[in-house]
């Protein structure tokens, strides 16, 4: 049914219509206004902004149906992040806001936003981090002054912790990926009922929590989408926050093992002096850290502690973060670890004194069901199997298999920063091979999935490598002609100027110098087989 509504016209009263020549105008509008959501009609003119509220969507609520003038729009600050951005540059636009409750325990919030003038003919939908709770609105305004329709989701709930999982099994579900694809209904049901027809192509845009939601797309709702971006995905998430946990009681055991902030910066030096050169550039950057093999016992303290150096109860928390998470047992990897180059990112999850809030939040409200739960008992072969039996793969995309994705002409974009400090890169090395693998497309992998690793950036954007980059003009000339991208240009900046630019290449390949020109220059730089 929800694959039908996709292509319904929406017919309520205030929305296009057309009138029956045979029939007065009132007679015409009053057989209009009572006919079911199941009849199609062709539309002479787009309805009006505040009309949408009448619409009718199976376990919807239209809540707000308003016109927005051009530069008006305000970020609602209730359960927003502090510090939003400014909306002044924004379009005119329709905005729509819904509650969905496709479970007796739903309570899904969405927004769609919808050009007034100038729409592309396309839908955007754009990605969450973290716990979500709470509206992209960013995201959102980058994808409509592009000329997109687009929306985005709460989730099911308020705030950024996993409390709303406790003893709430459907509300997790909504979290996973229930409200995304509700979303995805109700969204181009509303674009249809607004503009006559709904969107000519459909496009997913996330990282992190969003890149795991577009692998979920991918995966559960295959027709959803024509393309899909996958960012950094947070994925399989239950081994994810294991690895998270097991890195901070390697790094907070004692107070031997913790290593103070001061010291991350002498680490990425002699990461930089053992690596830096091995692509034949001293840049400052590692294009391929998976050739880096740094030993940390070389800048082992040859006395007593000191600031240049490690004690060998440090040196050993060091080879723990840059190794992969394994089952002591076995040998089988859980998750990787972190690459080389990303040293100077190490305080977002091992600053102390406790793990990452949002690894916790899983074992704590998902998997033991107990808010106090104590992370120095977690086990890691243990829990980990404990979390992967609790979610049963409500939170992960576990199943590498997108050939019906893939069959239907979808084109899924993936990339992932090298310095990467929250998500271990080679997790989406790790799917992209997999998926390549499990999935039966009608040609060649390249024709359908591709992946860009990004030297020198950190989770989703920022980091010492150019890190500024356009994955959305990549990806619709694959979708809509048929061009595959096989170099992204990426930029970095200093002080709002750009100082150097790096072609992103297509997995395996990596960016190498011509030999002549600046190696600050993207031109100089072709992408090559390692």
């Amino acid at each position: 049914m929800h694959m039908e509504m996709t292509n319904m016209k929406i017919v309520k009263g205030g929305l296009r219509t057309v009138l029956l020549a045979a029939l007065p105008a009132l007679l015409a509008m009053s057989a209009l206004s009572t006919m079911s959501p199941g009849h199609a009609l062709t539309a002479a003119a787009a309805a009006s902004c505040e009309s949408l509220s009448s619409v009718k969507l199976p376990h919807t609520t239209i809540t707000l149906a308003q016109a927005v003038a051009a530069g008006a729009f305000t970020l609602p600050t209730t359960g927003q992040p502090a510090g939003g951005q400014a909306f002044s540059r924004l379009p005119a636009f329709c905005r729509v806001a819904a509650t969905l409750a496709p479970s007796p325990d739903s309570d899904i919030k969405i927004e769609v936003w919808l050009p007034s003038a100038g729409w592309n003919g396309k839908f955007q939908a754009v990605g969450n981090g973290g716990w979500a709770g709470s509206i992209s609105y960013p995201a959102m305004s980058t994808a409509l002054g592009r000329g997109y329709a687009t929306s985005s989701t709460d989730t099911g709930h308020t705030g950024a912790s996993a409390t709303f999982a406790l003893d709430h099994p459907e509300k997790l579900v909504d979290y996973a990926y229930r409200s995304e694809h509700e979303m995805t209904v109700a969204a181009k049901a509303i674009i249809d009922a607004f503009y006559g027809n709904g969107p000519k192509l459909s496009y997913w845009n996330g990282c992190s929590t969003g890149g795991r939601q577009a692998l979920m797309e991918a995966q559960r709702f295959p027709a959803d989408y024509d393309g899909i971006i996958a960012g950094a995905a947070a994925n399989p998430k239950t081994h994810l926050d294991g690895w998270r946990i097991w890195m901070a009681q390697a790094m907070f055991k004692d107070q031997a093992s913790a290593i103070p902030a001061n010291k991350f910066p002498v680490i990425h030096q002699a990461v930089l002096n053992a690596c830096d050169a091995l692509d034949g550039l001293k840049d400052g950057l590692i294009d391929d850290p998976t050739r880096c093999h740094f030993a940390p016992k070389t800048i082992e303290c040859k006395g007593g502690d000191g600031p240049a150096c490690l004690t060998p109860a440090q040196v050993q928390a060091v080879s723990v973060v840059m190794s992969p998470a394994r089952d002591r047992k076995t040998g089988a990897e859980l998750f990787p670890g972190f690459e080389a180059g990303n040293e100077l990112g190490w305080g977002r999850m091992l600053g102390g004194p406790d793990p990452y809030a949002t690894a916790l939040d899983q074992f704590k409200y998902i998997v033991f069901k107990n808010p106090n739960w104590d992370w120095r008992t977690f086990d890691l072969e243990r829990d980990v199997a404990t979390a992967d039996q609790a979610s049963q793969g409500t939170l992960s995309s576990i199943d590498p298999d997108l050939t019906v994705f893939a069959r239907r002409g979808g084109k899924l974009l993936m990339y992932h920063g090298w310095s990467d400090q929250d998500i271990a890169p080679r997790a989406s090395v790790n799917y992209y091979k997999r998926t390549v693998d499990a999935t039966k497309p009608p040609a060649n992998a390249q024709q359908w999935v591709r992946l860009f690793m990004v030297p020198g950036m950190g989770h989703c954007s920022g980091g010492e490598g150019p890190n500024t980059f356009d994955m959305v003009s990549a990806l619709e000339p694959w979708v809509e002609s048929g061009k595959a991208p096989d170099r992204i240009v990426a930029s970095h900046s200093t002080a709002g100027k750009v100082d150097r630019t790096r072609p992103l290449c297509p997995y395996p390949q990596v960016a190498r110098y011509t030999g002549t020109g600046s190696i600050d220059e993207a031109a100089n730089f072709v992408c090559k087989a390692p």
